[in-house]
């Protein structure tokens, strides 16, 4: 369930494009997982918790890959001239 270090180290590795695929195919799971949990019909009640784990360690990735290409959203750079 929880990735593990290999896990992590791989998708370090990985294009930006292919870990915001997986992103949305998580988030996709993570919505169906819900849905059947509030029916019932899901015995896991630790799936949702899990995928929302390894929703946020991918998207931490994809983060510090844009900090460290030096890629910042506009949105914290207008921030930035705006408190200037």
């Amino acid at each position: 369930m929880f990735m593990k270090k290999k896990e992590l180290s791989d998708l370090r590795k990985k294009d930006i494009k292919e870990l915001k695929k997986m992103i949305a195919d998580k988030k996709h799971d993570l919505a169906k997982a819900l849905t059947e949990l509030a029916v019932g019909k899901e015995k896991n009640l630790k799936k949702a918790k899990n995928l929302r784990l390894d929703i946020a360690r991918i998207a931490t990735i994809v983060r510090e890959t844009d900090i460290v290409t030096g890629k910042q959203p506009k949105i914290e750079e207008e921030k930035v001239e705006n408190e200037i």
